[in-house]
């Protein structure tokens, strides 16, 4: 079976829907999320709360796989019962890159306010460099004049591509993600249920691994942080005293 079949049959066991769900995350949770890193550092630049989101972003999925692999040494927890958790796990990781490819983009300006350019952000920020060369290659396709100049990748997926041309570029990306994905994650997966805590190792390491190629891959897609917040990660004025 050729790699392009076999892909289809991986993503055939994804409803687009689901998928797009899992990938996306509402703009005011997004939202949410950075007024309360800005609360709790009211100082922080643009540049120092994308850092705290990196750094909040590989701590947890770190964590999450060193847990799903440490499943493995509880008595009465099985291997098909350390396998489904690992499953759980991996929904995790997903939520928690959508929600900090997300955030990043916000503090940028330009948020992915629309779930299918949500999800497409997050497949291709995931697959690292392979992913942005989808997106470089699909849009010069579009504009005939080779790989785009004058903008940062993540800014193409989230705003300038038109919405017209937004379904072929996500069909690409999805197609290529879930081949690589479901492959790298059937191996990590049979690895986390290894018993003796080898999995708790080899899933923290993993997951960190990963937590990392997708924070290179986001700073390469956004390029530098801005000067400024946009308006809506702002921090409301403080009340003016009223003079007696």
């Amino acid at each position: 079976m050729s790699a392009d079949h076999e892909g289809d049959d991986v993503a055939s066991g994804w409803t687009k829907q689901g998928f797009d769900r899992l990938l996306s995350v509402h703009r005011p949770v997004v939202l949410a999320h950075l007024r309360s890193i800005r609360k709790h550092n009211p100082t922080a630049s643009p540049d120092e709360v994308i850092r705290i989101l990196e750094k909040r972003y590989v701590a947890a999925v770190t964590a999450g796989g060193a847990a799903t692999g440490a499943a493995a040494v509880v008595p009465g927890v099985g291997t098909i019962a350390a396998l489904g958790i690992s499953g759980a796990e991996t929904v995790g990781f997903l939520e928690a890159s959508a929600l900090f490819a997300q955030s990043v983009a916000e503090v940028h300006g330009v948020p992915a306010t629309d779930p299918e350019r949500s999800s497409t952000l997050v497949m291709a920020l995931m697959m690292g460099p392979a992913g942005a060369s989808i997106v470089q290659q699909f849009a010069g396709e579009v504009t005939g004049n080779g790989k785009p100049r004058g903008a940062y990748w993540g800014e193409l997926v989230t705003k300038r591509l038109p919405s017209t041309m937004l379904k072929g570029l996500t069909d690409r990306v999805r197609k290529s993600f879930v081949r690589r994905f479901a492959a790298r994650q059937g191996t990590s997966i049979v690895f986390r249920a290894v018993p003796f805590g080898i999995g708790a190792v080899v899933g923290g390491a993993g997951n960190r691994i990963a937590g990392r190629r997708v924070v290179s891959a986001t700073r390469d897609a956004f390029g530098p942080a801005p000067a400024t917040f946009p308006d809506e990660v702002r921090l409301p004025d403080p009340p003016q005293a009223v003079a007696g």
